[in-house]
């Protein structure tokens, strides 16, 4: 049985934690810190709840000047990179947490933190209200962070300042004008870091789906610079590809094929919410010469109020050749998610090829 990401914050987590804050604190007492966090209400807290929790109690022992307290949380870092290396642990999140809470009004205390922080857990979420009060000098530093020699200090300039970062508050000055945010992609077009090229793709994805010629213009601008770098664009370009968007098909080579087949489609009729709907179909092209083909396929989903609501997922990229023929069998589960509630009704789906949609039939979504 999988153990829920919340139980992590475990008794054993907290004795380690605990550990390696009590030669930093005067008169710290790991038994009254641990017994403060598992208080009567610990049970009913979820994730991030548990977190701002342990934040809370971390501001009980530390001194009460957020100056003071920076120099623990210092020290505390330190102890952390010894005990597990750099990287991303998720767990000590309660750190930047901190910062956010305690430190927003002691800018250059915090982004020092930040910098030191962001070493052995993510301060993504924790920057985002420092780029709101304080815009140019925050972002003039993660310019600069984005040329530090630590990974995951870059990957914060990045991060930090998507304008969509999932589960984090948004930044609307970006959605409305990116362009503070162009210098860091272009100093990380390139990088050598994988979970840094990772955040510049999903940085640039952020970006298209409010400003496409933005991100155009620099696929056009950085295409065929390198491997690395071509990976970024083209998936930084995900959601443009997703929607068809002509130009970035062209850039990428999905052209419209004339001469596309699909055939012996076989399907199930109906799906029950939470069960797992599947699709087959055969397929090839009589072009004279092998082409780039993006196969997607899109679900019309029946929402509650009576409206449809499209998805798109990929299916399958690459090039092929003429006439010969292929099988694709794909599954769809249809549990509900956080992010998605499934309602019964009359559901379409749709084949996209080359952001072309060549085909589409109904099946039923039953309770």
């Amino acid at each position: 049985m999988s153990t829920a990401l919340k139980d992590l914050y475990s008794k054993a987590f907290v004795a380690e934690i605990s550990g390696i804050i009590k030669p930093h604190i005067k008169n710290f007492d790991e038994v009254v810190f641990a017994a403060s966090i598992f208080d009567k209400n610990w049970k009913n807290l979820e994730l991030k709840q548990r977190m701002r929790h342990i934040t809370n109690m971390l501001n009980r022992v530390l001194p009460e000047d957020f100056e003071h307290a920076s120099k623990v949380l210092f020290k505390i870092t330190s102890g952390i990179q010894q005990h597990h290396g750099h990287g991303m642990h998720f767990l000590y999140m309660f750190l930047p947490d901190f910062v956010e809470q305690f430190g927003i009004n002691h800018f250059h205390t915090s982004v020092a933190l930040f910098e030191k922080i962001t070493q052995v857990t993510s301060a993504e979420f924790a920057v985002r209200p420092f780029i709101i009060k304080y815009p140019k000098p925050m972002m003039q530093k993660m310019v600069a962070w984005s040329k530090h020699q630590s990974e995951y200090v870059r990957r914060l300039s990045s991060e930090g300042a998507r304008p969509r970062l999932p589960w984090a508050i948004g930044l609307p000055a970006f959605k409305k004008d990116p362009s503070p945010v162009l210098p860091i992609l272009e100093n990380l077009k390139n990088d050598a870091s994988e979970t840094v090229r990772r955040s510049v793709a999903n940085n640039l994805n952020d970006i298209a789906k409010d400003h496409p010629e933005t991100v155009l213009r620099l696929i056009n601008k950085w295409q065929g610079k390198s491997k690395n770098t071509d990976w970024i664009i083209k998936h930084g370009s995900r959601t443009l590809l997703k929607q068809g968007n002509d130009e970035a098909m062209r850039i990428f080579g999905n052209h419209p094929i004339k001469s596309f087949t699909i055939q012996n489609i076989r399907s199930d009729k109906q799906v029950k919410i939470g069960g797992t709907y599947q699709f087959q179909f055969e397929y090839l092209h009589a072009e004279k010469q092998a082409v780039d083909v993006r196969m997607d396929y899109a679900i019309y989903y029946v929402k509650s109020t009576g409206k449809v609501s499209k998805k798109v997922f990929r299916l399958t990229e690459g090039k092929t050749h003429p006439n010969k023929l292929f099988t694709l069998t794909k599954k769809q589960h249809f549990k509900d998610l956080t992010t998605r509630k499934h309602y019964a009704g009359e559901h379409q789906l749709a084949i996209i090829v080359n952001g072309n949609e060549v085909v589409r039939w109904k099946f039923k979504v039953i309770s």
